[in-house]
């Protein structure tokens, strides 16, 4: 499968429109033949943070991408990574579970905090 896993940082970015170059490669994206996709993580993330008036742009925005499924194996992984780098870095739940999702579905993850994913087995885009 030819495609992304979209972190939550940078959804939040393309919702709110102001990063010209940011918006640029995510039109690059979209355009392309690869997917857009995000974790179920993510989708419920920004529509935790929107507001009334933002919530016809977050449903436009997520037209845009495909909703991966989080099963068991993926939810295995993020238990592992969070055994292995909850304490030491901090990780947590969410992230752990986008992470095992990007690991899981062979997937490069675009993120602006990689700080967040420390690891080694992802990939990332850009």
């Amino acid at each position: 499968m030819n495609a992304v896993l979209v972190d939550s940082d940078i959804l939040i970015e393309v919702a709110r429109g102001r990063d010209q170059d940011l918006l640029g490669r995510w039109q690059g994206l979209v355009l392309s033949e690869a997917i857009a996709a995000v974790s179920p993580v993510s989708v419920a993330e920004l529509w935790h943070g929107a507001r009334t008036g933002e919530h016809s742009g977050l449903r436009d925005l997520f037209v845009a991408t495909i909703c991966l499924s989080i099963d068991a194996a993926i939810a295995e992984r993020a238990g592992d990574f969070l055994r292995t780098f909850h304490k030491s870095h901090g990780l947590e739940l969410g992230d752990a579970l986008i992470g095992a999702a990007a690991a899981v579905y062979e997937l490069p993850l675009w993120t602006r905090n990689r700080r967040h994913y420390p690891m080694p087995d992802l990939a990332f885009f850009g």
